[in-house]
């Protein structure tokens, strides 16, 4: 809040008004007023930029510092301007405060939501044009037609090779979208994700207020960020149900005590097993009711579906729940679970689920420590949304429409207290709507940076969990701010900056390291137009020389190290249709040109940032795979330098 006295031009003109004689009384007090209303026109909107967003500005009693004698004599009679009983001068609503005109609020408030609605029907506009538009609700329709007409559900597979993957309590909660035209279903469940965008920014508006209502204008600009959000715009384009798991977890996880509460989230778990997560958060909260009615809730929901679907339980849990094979390329940067990002180090197969495990029992553990202090302090809404990030982190598979808890938990940072928590929540958000690894890749070459803007989600996630939102709750409120003891204050501080010195520790180490990194911006396939530089094909010169390279082996190659970027050359056999190169496990293919050098031989040569995580595969031409190489690229490397 801005504190503050009366301008003195103010009070000179008051003053004016109060010693003028009777008969020029009253237009004296039309002048006071006149100049008042100047105020409120003039140093208004320079007060609401300041106290960005406060609802009141707070003025002092008349007789406080500052304040002329005469202006408690005035009867301004200004509709603005509202008197309290008296009380302490303090960062809260004071003894006279002068609320915002209604119109400003009523007008920014008016704006933020029709920006929302511009966005959201550009967004649909946007997903109904895409060929694969809804592609995921497309495989609940098929796999239900299919379990309808009698054939087993975890048999589906869809046009773009996609099965069903949720538990069967899943296949009955949406068994009514094959009751009516696909066309119906596709419009009715984008409206409802939109819906669903609004439903979730409330109890985050609610947060950022301490538990208090909180204007439309906050709820509208939480919503026109979430839409915009990556994760968001992935539940819109493939026809999602995370969103909804995430409104009903978050919504309970916050419900006022109820006889009901635990139930939505015990619902959720029987769609999708990660909130089961929140579950242990009510435990280690002491919500132990909560804890039995939303586990009570998934068993009960459990043994619906098994006595109406009893084949299809069966066969989901008994082994098609571990399958993790079926959902996808789980070491593709869409994957930004902790899983994903060791499978994109390329960690062997035998430390890999040790070494998992051990991560996430560590991120989980501290993150439900943080969240029950945070439960502790009054803030569940804090509390509920460290918990969803740590689903996200947990989880074997979390692809970008998993992704809408670290959007929420970003948006509580940038509104808390304290410059360290804004920009944590604006980089978490930057992270959230970009992908890094496009946008920031030309900043650096090498591969642990790039490493670390490709995993850039899953590296701030995992941080968040580890610290909380601070040592102490996220405070909004000035008032709140002042009543936390300067030692509280200082521990958050120490905090904070060991968390910024550790953070910076951890970059710089990773920034030396020769990580895998799928985008791997050095990466040059060369073509036909380099055929005239022999420096690209020392492998072999000439076709008689290059004769002695056709072997069986189905490629020959040779590499060289050129200041920060590796050259690979070689010859391919007959039998090889097509060469590709890994930069990373998890990234992209990419396409080797096979050029005809010389009569009867054909020759290839890229170049990359580095050899450690590359893989070459050679291809026939029905694609059977021939060959493929990744030590040997390393091993080859080593004996050139």
């Amino acid at each position: 809040m801005l504190v503050g006295p009366t301008p003195p031009v103010f009070s000179a003109v008051a003053c004016a008004g109060v010693v003028a004689v009777p008969a020029t009384r009253a237009m004296a007090r039309t002048v006071v007023s006149t100049v008042l209303q100047v105020r409120f026109t003039v140093f208004l909107p320079i007060e609401v930029r300041v106290l960005a967003g406060s609802d009141r500005v707070v003025t002092p009693e008349p007789g406080a510092a500052g304040v002329g004698p005469c202006q408690s004599t005035v009867p301004l009679g200004d509709p603005l301007v509202t008197r309290r009983p008296p009380g302490p001068v303090t960062g809260t609503p004071g003894p006279t405060s002068v609320a915002y005109p209604r119109s400003m609020r009523d007008r920014r408030s008016a704006l933020l939501w029709v920006a929302f609605a511009v966005a959201a029907l550009i967004s649909v506009v946007l997903v109904l044009r895409r060929p694969d538009r809804l592609s995921d609700l497309h495989i609940y329709h098929g796999a239900l037609t299919d379990l309808r007409a009698g054939r087993p559900l975890y048999a589906y597979v869809a046009a773009n090779g996609g099965p069903f993957t949720y538990p069967p309590f899943a296949a009955l909660v949406l068994w009514p979208i094959t009751t009516v035209p696909l066309g119906v279903v596709e419009a009715v469940w984008l409206a409802a994700t939109c819906a669903a965008v609004v439903a979730l920014a409330v109890p985050v508006a609610r947060a950022l207020a301490g538990g208090r209502t909180r204007r439309p204008a906050t709820v509208a600009a939480i919503a026109v960020v979430l839409m915009l959000s990556a994760p968001v715009q992935s539940n819109l384009r493939f026809g999602q149900v995370s969103i909804f798991l995430v409104l009903l977890a978050l919504h309970d996880a916050t419900a006022g005590p109820s006889r009901a509460r635990g139930v939505l989230v015990g619902v959720a778990a029987a769609i999708k097993l990660t909130p089961l997560l929140f579950v242990a958060y009510f435990l280690v909260s002491g919500r132990y009711r909560d804890a039995g009615r939303a586990a009570g809730t998934f068993l009960a929901c459990g043994a619906l579906a098994l006595v109406i679907l009893p084949t299809e339980s069966l066969t989901y849990w008994a082994g098609t729940v571990t399958q993790t094979s079926r959902i996808g390329n789980l070491a593709s940067l869409g994957n930004q679970s902790v899983h994903g990002m060791l499978l994109r180090l390329g960690l062997p197969d035998t430390a890999l689920p040790l070494v998992w495990a051990a991560l996430v029992a560590v991120i989980c553990a501290v993150a439900l420590l943080r969240a029950r202090q945070l439960a502790g302090q009054g803030r569940p809404g804090h509390a509920a949304v460290l918990v969803g990030c740590a689903t996200v982190a947990a989880s074997p598979v979390s692809w970008t429409h998993h992704q809408v808890w670290p959007v929420l938990a970003a948006m509580l940072l940038i509104g808390a207290a304290g410059v360290n928590r804004r920009v944590a929540g604006a980089a978490l958000l930057a992270s959230m709507v970009l992908s890094l690894g496009v946008v920031l890749g030309p900043v650096s070459t090498r591969p642990g940076v790039q490493f670390l803007f490709e995993n850039a989600r899953t590296l701030g996630v995992c941080l968040l969990c580890v610290a909380g939102f601070g040592a102490v709750a996220a405070v909004t409120r000035p008032a709140q701010q002042a009543a936390l003891r300067p030692a509280h204050r200082a521990t958050a501080r120490r905090a904070w900056l060991r968390a910024g010195v550790a953070t910076a520790a951890v970059l710089a180490f990773f920034a030396v390291q020769p990580l895998p990194a799928g985008a791997d911006p050095t990466f040059k396939a060369y073509g036909p137009t380099e055929l005239g530089n022999p420096r690209y094909f020392f492998v072999c010169r000439g076709s008689v020389e290059c004769a002695d390279f056709g072997t069986d082996a189905p490629v020959t190659f040779g590499t060289r190290s050129e200041k920060t970027k590796v050259r690979v050359n070689g010859v391919v056999s007959a039998q090889v249709d097509r060469l590709e190169y890994h930069s990373a496990p998890g990234g992209p293919p990419r396409g080797i040109p096979l050029l005809a050098a010389y009569p009867g031989v054909r020759t290839f040569s890229f170049r990359s940032a580095t050899m450690t995580h590359g893989r070459l595969v050679a291809y026939a031409a029905d694609g059977r795979q021939l060959a493929s190489y990744d030590d040997e690229l390393a091993a080859a490397l080593a004996r050139s330098g």
